[in-house]
């Protein structure tokens, strides 16, 4: 088994963490004024801000591509049940004019 991220998911969101949690140890760590600070955090805010986007859109994708793929196998299961229905009530259909058949040619 793997110890890999299963999903892009999980990769986003880890990345992510990984993003924050760098952004926070700097700023504690680095001599600045609080107005230096601020805009260090406000700048970062955005780049995590543009970063989570990219990555939402990305998963949405991934997702529209799973979603239609589920949607066909669906469709195709459907048609095949709907064809094995059909099948059986013709082949029900033609076993009672078969039993006829079989009786009259008994009673003969």
């Amino acid at each position: 088994m793997s110890d890999k991220p299963s999903g892009a998911l999980e990769v986003t969101l880890s990345f992510l963490l990984g993003t924050a949690t760098g952004f926070i140890l700097g700023i504690l760590l680095a001599p600045a004024s609080g107005e230096e600070t601020r805009k260090k955090i406000q700048e970062r805010a955005a780049q995590t801000g543009e970063k989570a986007k990219e990555g939402y859109d990305k998963i949405a994708k991934e997702a529209e591509k799973g979603m239609k793929v589920v949607r066909d196998k669906t469709t195709e299961g459907i048609d095949a049940i709907k064809d094995f229905v059909e099948k059986k009530k013709q082949e029900l259909a033609k076993k009672p004019q078969e039993t006829e058949k079989g009786e009259t040619e008994e009673g003969k």
